[in-house]
């Protein structure tokens, strides 16, 4: 990396020491001690002493993240021209990282590198490293952590089973170009065990995954007390909680399931996920390098000291079997499937809490017609009181006017006639209300 493209930051103690000196520490002999020495390289050290680095950074540098398949990992400030020729990756593939595509979920396989975005996860994946994007966010560091502990459990593995002598002089090798070459039989063995671009894309479904169902297990431990506190009393405290409930809700199934659709379309896609296959496209380079070697340098071997034979039927079909499973996607399909039904399963945890939401406010809805209509009911009612009452009233008003009448000469017909009077406005008022509970309008 160039000095002005790129600026390094924290390393691990880990990555300070040589190959060799690696292996010999993480041998049994010496307890673990660069095992040790790794895991006490804690993320919060890292967040301390990465400010500094920050105010050095110049316009358009970015802080990245670089780990390794032995889990060693450093800091560091790039550029996008440094990113883009390091991951030989085209320019648009980095506005996809970006902050305008937070939430979007993309799982893009190149020629030499895989793009992950994922949530919170934005990294480029190569078959031998991962470069990470912002590793410092609280949402990415479980993600650093598990992924450091993983390939640093399986370095030191491979250390201890004896992998640290696979290139001892008594391994077979092709000298091209002043350059040593391990020839198919020593590259064969990366294929054994799930490749290592694999590794880091379980990880980090394995990581978002979580994050979403940690999520959608508060909403739901949220979500079941508010509704039933609005089924039991319908008021606009409750239903503003309800309301914020269905916009978090909503959100959250978006970002579920823009990650599902992505892993759905992978799976329904052998071509796309067999371009996911970085380490076998690596090892299938290798074998081709080794072919070539071999043709190129047939006289000079013959002249010299030969190294041990490499027999071109052998490496022929090594090629051959390589093109055969290029479309070998079994590995990766299972792994997809597996995160494709956690992801499901989330979905539809969510989809019966929008569910009991739509129950609730139908429960809601139904409260509130009854009330409706008992408010109906009891202004049909006033309705017809207020009809009885207006017979009491013109007979009142008849009489109030000055007009001479023989009945003001009798004695003790007021009386008679209020109560005449009121009996007419009585049955006037349950006559119609008979009427109108004949025909349903008011309840039984």
């Amino acid at each position: 990396m160039g000095k002005k493209g790129c600026r390094m930051g924290i390393r691990s103690r880990m990555k300070k020491l040589p190959l060799a000196a690696q292996a010999e520490a993480a041998s049994p002999n010496n307890g673990g001690v660069a095992a040790a020495a790794v895991e006490n390289n804690s993320i919060s050290a890292m967040v301390a002493t990465s400010k500094a680095a920050k105010k050095k950074g110049g316009g358009g540098a970015r802080l990245w993240m670089r780990l390794d398949r032995f889990g060693q990992s450093e800091l560091i400030e790039c550029e996008k021209s440094i990113i883009i020729k390091r991951a030989s990756i085209p320019a648009r593939d980095l506005r996809i990282l970006g902050p305008v595509f937070s939430h979007s979920s993309n799982i893009l396989a190149r020629e030499k590198a895989m793009v992950v975005n994922l949530e919170f996860i934005k990294a480029i994946v190569t078959a031998e490293e991962v470069l990470l994007l912002d590793p410092l966010r609280q949402e990415v560091l479980p993600f650093v952590d598990q992924l450091r502990q993983q390939l640093l459990d399986k370095s030191r593995v491979k250390f201890q089973g004896g992998a640290q002598t696979a290139l001892l002089d008594d391994e077979p090798h092709l000298a091209t170009g002043g350059k040593w070459l391990p020839v198919p039989e020593a590259v064969e063995g990366l294929q054994a065990e799930l490749p290592f671009e694999f590794q880091v894309l379980e990880i980090a479904l394995e990581v978002v995954c979580a994050y979403l169902d940690s999520n959608v297990a508060d909403l739901e431990r949220d979500a079941y007390p508010v509704l039933d506190e609005l089924a039991r009393n319908v008021s606009t405290k409750n239903l503003e909680r309800v309301r914020s409930l269905k916009s978090n809700l909503t959100r959250l199934l978006a970002r579920v399931q823009k990650v599902r659709d992505e892993i759905e379309h992978l799976l329904d896609d052998n071509e796309d996920m067999a371009q996911l296959y970085l380490t076998r496209k690596w090892i299938q380079s290798q074998h081709s390098e080794v072919l070539l070697a071999a043709t190129t340098s047939s006289s000079i071997m013959s002249a010299g000291p030969q190294p041990r034979h490499v027999g071109s039927n052998r490496s022929a079909s090594l090629v051959s079997s390589s093109h055969r499973d290029d479309q070998d996607v079994d590995d990766l399909e299972m792994l997809l499937e597996a995160y494709f039904m956690q992801l499901d399963g989330t979905r539809n945890k969510i989809l019966s809490v929008r569910e009991y939401i739509d129950d609730t406010e139908d429960y809601v809805n139904i409260q509130l017609d009854n009330l409706r209509n008992e408010l109906i009911q009891l202004h049909l009612t006033l309705t017809i009181a207020s009809f009885a009452i207006s017979v009491w009233t013109l007979a009142a008003s008849m009489f109030g006017m000055n007009i001479n009448c023989p009945l003001y000469n009798i004695n003790g017909i007021f009386g008679l006639f209020c109560w005449v009077n009121n009996a007419i406005c009585i049955s006037v008022f349950l006559l119609v209300l008979g009427y109108a509970r004949w025909k349903k309008l008011l309840g039984s």
